[in-house]
Formats: structure tokens, C-alpha cells, sequence
């Protein structure tokens, strides 16, 4: 792309930038998805001082110590309880709730999830108890699961079609932001430490209650006030104050059109998605994508970094500074992702990530093999991850939620979010699990299996998945019509006789 075409291409981004858009798009994402990236890496850095409560809470009561195998079960259930909960929050409360109350209302009443765990956790260590830290684990697990569906869903909707593509980005930013922050606060002098750490886990209440303050002072999604809630005035009334300008017939007319082209289908349910042929590509190019992106071991690393430097025979001293930095580089390299992904595309960068991370994950398994033999071998764990981290940033990371949220239209978009949000939790919660018993059982040669998982995703991609950038939703249905081989008017008819079939 000539640099001109690059110049023009952030001048339109500007003129499209209002105030309200952006407020909407920060506010919905700090106050959600950076819980998520939070509740991802606030118990990686005090790990050690927590299992120590663990272990006293246990003599206390037992007048004998945890033996090393109830101890290992109990943190990988403290890790791994957060993505089960993660996925019982999208399997049951998105569904539920997604189009009875809003995109906007949802997130509202999902701050409870954050807001009652913060303080039981804040308060876990004057109880006594480790099993209300697992509890409230899965409770702002809950909280993320509905994050990680709805905030994509919301700025994919409220964002104009020339910077959907940045704007749907802005979500991963924050959770790599809430990764960075946890990280932060994680250096020893800090929150990580005997005293600290309670404290470090009920912090994550304050992202909510700024959401609860700010959030209804903006527009809900125009396109659900419209095609589920059917008010024009409203809807139009929402899209003026997001584009600041009063004429929004075109986007309206374009929504009237995919709302016509819907009428037969009603709400899509999970089944639907599964039974449509119409529907079949895009449900398994989002499920590849999720599955690609978490069992690519990119949370192995944020769950257990300290654990891998460690083995990596880094200092222990230096160990939360590298930590620290590697989240840096994950913020800077997502935020370089947020102004390149309108121009490159969308498949491109999931190519260029997916390669990088496999390539890594193989160097990485070389790497830990070989520290032993090599006294240089450290340097290249760190740099693997490193780079891998870049790797993930730019594709594998935020453009599978892009990617969600254009292969499907509106009536069928909440049960696709739905489908996956389950495999991303469901796989998350898998890689937390297993991840430790993994680096028992087969040591540095678990990341070859990260690896394998990297480029098998990349040649799906490679193959079946097709770019979206600068097309309606409309112009996307069509593409994907067409690759199943069913026209757009047959899928109509299709969607219509099962509706009158229920009927």
C-alpha cells in the first residue's frame, strides 16, 4: 500500500473519530474486557505468597500441611476456575439476556459479577478462607465470559463500517492493558507480596464501578435498537449522536435492508447455526479461530510466566521486570494492531500472527531443551516469548472477535457470539487445567503441541477464511452465501419454512 493510500486511510479514520463513539467504545471496553485481562494475570505475580496462605489456612485447620499434589490441584483450580466461569457466562447469561436488555444494558448488570467478588477476595485473607478466592475465581469469570461476547458485539455494532475493524480491536487492547496493570502491580515492592495481594485481586472492582457511573450517559447499539427493538426514531436518534452529524439515512437504510432480509429468520438459535447450511462456513471458520487462538498456549504463557522464566533459568530478581516488559510489548503491539488492521485486512494479520507463533513455540521448546547444554539458551526462552507475544498481538488475539462479530448478521449474531465464547472459555479453561500436569508429563515439548495447533490454524486460514475489511455486513452475508453454495434467497426461504414449521 502506497503511503499516500496510508494517509488518506487515518484521515478517514479521524473524520470518523466523534467524541461519543469514542467515549462509548473506552467506557464499554475498560469497564469490561479489562477485567478480563486482569483476572488473567493478577494471580501469576503473588502465586507464591497465595499457595503459602493456602498452605497455612490448610495447618490451620488440619494441624498438617497440604501435600504437593492437593496443593498443585487447588491452584490449578484457582487458575482455571476463572475460564470455566468464563464459560458459563457465555454458554448462559449472554444468551439470556443479550437481547432483552440491550448490549449496553447487559454490561451494566454484568458489573455485579465483578463487584461482589472484589470484595470477597479483597476480604478472603481476614476469613481465612482459600475457597472463597476459588469461588470468586468463577464468579468474575461470569463477568469476563459476558465481557468477552458482549463489548466486541457493541463496538462492532455502534462502529462505522470504514473503522470496524480498528474499533472491534479496542476490546483486546484493554485486556492486554489488564494484563499489563495486574503485571504492575505484581512487582514485589508493590502489591505482590504477603500483604498486597489481597488487595491486588479486589482491585478489580474499580473498572466496574467507573462502568456503572459513565455507561448510561451513552448510546445503546443503533443497530439492536432498530432490528431487535424496531424503533427507527431511536435508533436514528442513537447513530446521530455516535457520527455527530445529523444525516444517517444511509446507515439507517442499510440496516432497514438487513432487517427486511431477516424478518423470516426471527432470533437464530445455537441449532439453527448448526442445522443452516447457510450458516455452516461461518460457524466453523469462528469456531477454528477460537480454537486456534487459545490452545495456541498464549494464556500457558500469562497464567504461568513466572514458571517458564523460571525454568528458563532467569534470576529470580529479574524475573517481574521481564514479565512486565512482555506485557508492555503485548499492549504496544495490539494498539500497532488497532491502525493497521482497516488497512492490511483481517486475514492477513491472523496469517502473519499464527506463522510467528508456531515458529516461536517451536524455537521456545529448542530453547528450554537446550539451557543446560548452551549458556546463552535463557536469552532465547525470553526472546521466544517475546516475540511470540508480538506474534499473538497483531492477529491470533483481537481479530477472531472482528471476525465474529462481520461473517454474522444481526438476528443470528448473539448465538454466534455464544458458540464462541464456549470454545475460547472452553479451551481457555482446558490450557489453565492442564497446563502444569503438561510441563510434568512432557516438559519444554508441550509447546510443541502449541505449535502444531499454530499451523494447522494457519492453513484454515489460508484456505477458508475470507477478508472482510471495508464491506457492509450485508456484502459480507453474501460472500459467505456464496462459499456455501446456497444463495441468499434460498436461505431466506430455508430460514422461513422452519420458522412456519414451529409455528
Amino acid at each position: 500500500m502506497a503511503i499516500t493510500q496510508v494517509l488518506e486511510h487515518f484521515a478517514e479514520v479521524k473524520k470518523g473519530l466523534t467524541v461519543v463513539l469514542v467515549s462509548a467504545t473506552l467506557i464499554s471496553a475498560f469497564g469490561s474486557s479489562f477485567q478480563y485481562g486482569y483476572n488473567v494475570a493478577v494471580v501469576n505475580p503473588p502465586s507464591k505468597f497465595m499457595q503459602s496462605f493456602y498452605n497455612q489456612t490448610y495447618i490451620d485447620r488440619n494441624n498438617q500441611p497440604m501435600n504437593e499434589n492437593l496443593l498443585t490441584v487447588s491452584w490449578s483450580l484457582t487458575v482455571s476456575l476463572f475460564p470455566l466461569g468464563g464459560l458459563f457466562g457465555s454458554l448462559l447469561i449472554v444468551p439470556l439476556l443479550v437481547d432483552k436488555l440491550g448490549r449496553k444494558g447487559i454490561l451494566l448488570v454484568n458489573n455485579i459479577f465483578s463487584i461482589v467478588p472484589a470484595i470477597l477476595m479483597g476480604t478472603s485473607k481476614q476469613s481465612k478462607s482459600f475457597e472463597i478466592i476459588m469461588i470468586s475465581r468463577f464468579i468474575v469469570g461470569l463477568c469476563a465470559g459476558v465481557a468477552a461476547n458482549v463489548v466486541p458485539m457493541y463496538v462492532g455494532e455502534i462502529a462505522p463500517k470504514r473503522l470496524r475493524g480498528g474499533i472491534g480491536v479496542v476490546p483486546q487492547l484493554f485486556i492486554t492493558i489488564g494484563i499489563l496493570f495486574a503485571q504492575i502491580l505484581g512487582l514485589r515492592f508493590l502489591l505482590a507480596n504477603d500483604d498486597g495481594w489481597p488487595l491486588m485481586l479486589a482491585m478489580t472492582g474499580i473498572p466496574a464501578i467507573l462502568q456503572v457511573i459513565l455507561l448510561p450517559l451513552l448510546p445503546e447499539s443503533p443497530r439492536f435498537l432498530l432490528i431487535q427493538k424496531g424503533s427507527v426514531d431511536k435508533a436514528r436518534a442513537a447513530l446521530q449522536r455516535l457520527r455527530g452529524y445529523d444525516n444517517v439515512e444511509n446507515e439507517i437504510e442499510e440496516m432497514q435492508l438487513e432487517d427486511q432480509s431477516e424478518k423470516a429468520d426471527g432470533l437464530l438459535t445455537v441449532k439453527n447455526l448448526f442445522t443452516l447450511k447457510a450458516l455452516r462456513w461461518q460457524l466453523i471458520t469462528v469456531i477454528m479461530l477460537n480454537m486456534g487462538q487459545q490452545l495456541s498456549g498464549v494464556n500457558a504463557i500469562y497464567y504461568y510466566a513466572d514458571s517458564i522464566f523460571r525454568t528458563a533459568g532467569v534470576y529470580e530478581n529479574s524475573i517481574q521486570f521481564i514479565t512486565v516488559g512482555t506485557g508492555t510489548i503485548n499492549v504496544i503491539m495490539t494498539i500497532a494492531a488497532i491502525f493497521i488492521v482497516d488497512a492490511a485486512g483481517r486475514k492477513i494479520l491472523l496469517l502473519i500472527g499464527f506463522a510467528i507463533c508456531g515458529l516461536f513455540s517451536a524455537v521456545l521448546t529448542v530453547a528450554l531443551k537446550l539451557q543446560n547444554m548452551i549458556h546463552w539458551m535463557p536469552a532465547i526462552s525470553i526472546l521466544s516469548i517475546i516475540v511470540y507475544i508480538i506474534g499473538h498481538a497483531i492477529g491470533p488475539s483481537p481479530i477472531p472477535y472482528v471476525v465474529t462479530t462481520e461473517l454474522f448478521r444481526q438476528s443470528s449474531r448473539p448465538a454466534a457470539f455464544m458458540v464462541a465464547g464456549s470454545v475460547h472459555w472452553f479451551c481457555n479453561f482446558l490450557v489453565g487445567i492442564i497446563f502444569p500436569f503438561l510441563v510434568q508429563g512432557f516438559g519444554p515439548y508441550c509447546f510443541v503441541i502449541f505449535s502444531s495447533i499454530c499451523f494447522l490454524t494457519f492453513a484454515y486460514i489460508f484456505i477458508f477464511v475470507p477478508e472482510t475489511k471495508n464491506k457492509t455486513f450485508q456484502e459480507i452475508s453474501q460472500t459467505m452465501a456464496k462459499r456455501n453454495k446456497v444463495e441468499v434467497e434460498e436461505e431466506l426461504d430455508m430460514s422461513q419454512a422452519e420458522v412456519k414449521e414451529k409455528q
